[in-house]
């Protein structure tokens, strides 16, 4: 969700209460950081900073007080020892492509940027899993993958670190077939805000299933760095499909067209019956493109979108709407969302994976414009309402970070979120790892 100005108000009085003590507090340690890490390895650049302090997201920049880049667990462990001795917050980074303002320093500290850290460990093709160090990319993954006849196909769009979609329990355009991060993370390791290390499925273990104990795995799935800073993922992946189709369609309403989808999905239907379905629906100039080079050039066209969206209106920004929704709901929501936009006079295509209820408004918005900004703030805290009013979500796969914490606790009430923040401090009782993330402060 957009932030609202009392939101800002909020971050302003969290920075500014403690600034002048915690930048002493970075001062008199950044000998012992540049000793961990060497002196390349620590900045206190102004644009560095400014560059580790936004991500995609019309959140502003909350630039950390100084970048660290670590390049092994055994760094990040003894850089957060450092941090949690000295009060000092942690905010992780990994390609900065994140759409909720994850990585602002709200309260300024240290920001460990991990993109060092590149190294694709351990693969086991035998029995489809690798492990993977926080900067290595999607991409650089399946590049790494492409002649074992492998690979990893959750894809939300942008080139992000691996570690980075574990974090906000990322998905895209293939999580109707394969899941989302969710399903497809085996272990972790994890640095806590103290440096203790954890395996969360036990130290190089990767069995299939597992039902020992607790699920530490999917308990940092989505934490978004609020308990621990991911330094190593287990992943599952897939033999790459002999053969790949894709095809557009085009129907005369939004109705139509999300009816095609949802009655594939419910029908089960083999591939060979979609042009019947969609007929059905009054879809026409179906084209298949059989050949990887026509396929890939539709699908760049789908993950273009955003900037695509962009040139709409030169000079203002995007801001992705995120909510997802039973399937069988999909059609009408989509529907209202439609003519609120219109009602409105809001630019914001609707584009998504419609094939699991989770679709975007690309809302673009000149952030000089404080009623146009009034005016999105209110149509996305409507969209995320008309959500959870048919049992859907806020957010299907960006996360939470700083604009849907509210909707957060509408979302799963209030004894979820004492939960949340039980487990919070007993993982972080200094809330020191990324503090003002997911959970509001003085809420409970």
């Amino acid at each position: 969700m957009f932030p609202a100005l009392s939101c800002r108000l909020q971050l302003l009085r969290l920075r500014g209460c403690s600034t002048t003590v915690r930048k002493a507090a970075v001062n008199s340690v950044l000998p012992v950081l540049k000793s961990i890490c060497g002196d390349e390895g620590v900045s206190l650049g102004e644009a560095v900073r400014e560059q580790h302090g936004k991500d995609e997201s019309v959140h502003r920049c909350l630039p950390p007080d100084v970048v660290v880049f670590p390049r092994c667990v055994e760094e990040v462990s003894a850089l957060a020892k450092v941090c949690h001795t000295h009060n000092l917050p942690i905010i992780p980074f990994g390609t900065g492509t994140g759409l909720e303002g994850g990585v602002g320093a709200v309260r300024g500290g240290v920001c460990f940027s991990l993109r060092n850290m590149d190294q694709v460990l351990d693969l086991h093709p035998e029995d489809f899993d690798v492990t993977v160090e926080p900067g290595v990319t999607r991409k650089a993954l399946n590049a790494y993958l492409r002649d074992t006849g492998l690979w990893f196909p959750v894809d939300p769009g942008a080139d992000a670190s691996l570690c980075g979609m574990a974090a906000t329990s990322a998905s895209g355009t293939n999580a109707v077939r394969y899941g989302t991060m969710r399903e497809n993370v085996l272990n972790m390791e994890v640095v806590l805000a103290d440096g203790t290390v954890v395996h969360t499925a036990g130290q190089g273990r990767r069995p299939r299933k597992t039902a020992a104990g607790y699920n530490l795995t999917n308990l940092f799935v989505g934490s978004e760095g609020t308990l621990g800073i991911i330094t190593k993922t287990t992943l599952r992946l897939y033999g790459i499909p002999e053969a790949m189709v894709s095809a557009v369609c085009s129907f005369p309403s939004v109705r139509a067209a999300v009816d095609s989808t949802v009655q594939i999905l419910q029908a089960g239907v083999p591939i060979a019956r979609i042009e019947e379905i969609t007929q059905s629906n009054e879809g026409s100039d179906f084209q298949w493109a059989r050949d990887a080079e026509t396929r890939n050039r539709l699908w760049k066209a789908r993950h273009d979108a955003w900037y695509a969206a962009l040139a709409l209106r030169p000079g203002c920004k995007a801001y992705a709407t995120d909510v997802c929704v039973p399937v069988s709901q999909l059609p009408q929501v989509i529907l209202e969302t439609k003519e609120d936009l219109i009602e409105n006079k809001l630019t914001g295509p609707i584009a998504g994976h419609v094939g699991d209820g989770n679709f975007h408004c690309l809302m673009v918005v000149d952030l000089g414009d404080p009623d146009e900004l009034h005016k999105m703030h209110l149509f996305t805290e409507r969209l995320a309402r008309r959500a959870l009013a048919v049992d859907g979500t806020c957010t299907g796969e960006h996360g939470v970070g700083l604009g849907k914490r509210a909707l957060l606790r509408e979302e799963v009430g209030l004894s979820a979120i004492q939960v949340m923040q039980t487990l919070k401090d007993a993982l972080d009782p200094k809330n020191l790892m990324n503090p003002g993330k997911i959970l509001q402060q003085g809420e409970l």
